[in-house]
């Protein structure tokens, strides 16, 4: 057994909070509000986020961030991707030289494009940082249905200690080494989900999706490969699965917000209607920077960018998406 720390009490943390108590590590789920956490500690529930749900009863949970720090070394963050560096620059001070940090976000930094991993490097030098990523909807996971992962980390032997952390009978988790190629995936996987989002929206059916998902993986092996990641990375649980899940499923805010888009052609309609941070809206415009650093074209990503931007309607950047000459089909180039 092992003690974590999950800090986030949202759907996500409280989330992966029942999945490390599953499997036999002793955790504390930190969050901000009093409420829902007087409610986790005493009524074993989260109804803010995960309605009736009960979580496990030897979870525990606290507002207290020392106590927080205190209580582990190994701290799994489970807080919105835009909000990181600012969290992480106040929290400074807590961390331990020791700890192991695993990043459960999927997003990249709007102002310097960076991957999360990057991120939490940059604001606290040199730790054991993982990830854990995949087809992971809090809403089905919560529930304990068989699902898969992947913990990704510079070594094999800490990819294998994350694994063993989050481990149960029904989330199975698989390894690797390829932590950027990882961590694009599934951070480029939520532009794409608006994409096929907008396309439902809009009224079409299941060939432009299978278009836009089709080529939108392209779009992030190609970028995975301009990096110098795996981009077979891109056809596993991180990149394929996750955008299986993000692209299929009504659960999926990014898929969600981009329904509203499609079918209001209004980003202002689609931010009433879906009052959650929707990662993809934040992080399309830093992946077209990416890609244009690197010299890889990104159509879907492109016209998603300039949906969100409002510098296209979704059915002129659909229109300018169909007219781009088309070349030999490749997983890659």
């Amino acid at each position: 057994m092992s003690k974590v720390t999950v800090f986030g009490a949202g759907a996500w943390g409280s989330t992966m909070a029942q999945v490390l108590s599953d499997a036999g590590n002793e955790v504390l789920l930190w969050g901000r509000s009093e409420d829902v956490i007087a409610e986790i500690n005493t009524s074993h529930t989260n109804t803010k986020y995960l309605g009736a749900h009960t979580l496990p009863h030897a979870l525990t949970a606290t507002t207290d961030l020392q106590q927080a720090f205190d209580f582990s070394e190994t701290y799994v963050l489970a807080i919105p991707a835009q909000q990181l560096r600012t969290t992480l620059q106040e929290w400074k001070p807590f961390f331990k030289p020791t700890s192991t940090i695993v990043s459960t976000l999927k997003g990249i930094e709007i102002s310097t494009q960076m991957r999360m991993t990057e991120v939490i490097e940059d604001v606290l030098g040199s730790h054991k940082i993982a990830i854990i990523t995949g087809p992971n909807l809090a809403d089905e996971l919560v529930l304990r249905q068989p699902a898969g992962a992947v913990a990704a980390a510079p070594t094999t032997e800490l990819a294998e200690t994350i694994r063993d952390l989050f481990r149960t009978p029904y989330y199975r988790v698989y390894t690797s080494v390829d932590v950027m190629g990882c961590e694009l995936s599934g951070a480029i996987k939520s532009v794409i989900a608006l994409a096929v989002g907008i396309s439902i929206g809009m009224g079409y059916g299941e060939n432009t999706q299978a278009m836009l998902i089709t080529r939108g993986l392209n779009e992030v092996a190609r970028l995975c490969a301009a990096h110098g990641s795996d981009p077979l990375s891109a056809a596993g649980l991180a990149g394929m699965g996750d955008l299986v899940a993000s692209c299929g499923s009504p659960l999926s805010r990014n898929r969600t917000f981009g329904e509203v888009v499609g079918r209001t052609g209004s980003m202002a309609k689609a931010r009433e209607e879906v009052a959650k941070t929707v990662e993809g809206v934040a992080s399309a415009g830093a992946v077209v920077e990416i890609a244009h650093r690197v010299g890889v074209e990104v159509p879907v990503i492109e016209a998603v960018g300039e949906i969100v931007s409002e510098q296209l309607s979704p059915e002129a950047a659909l229109q300018k998406l169909m007219e781009i000459t088309t070349k030999a089909e490749n997983f890659i180039r």
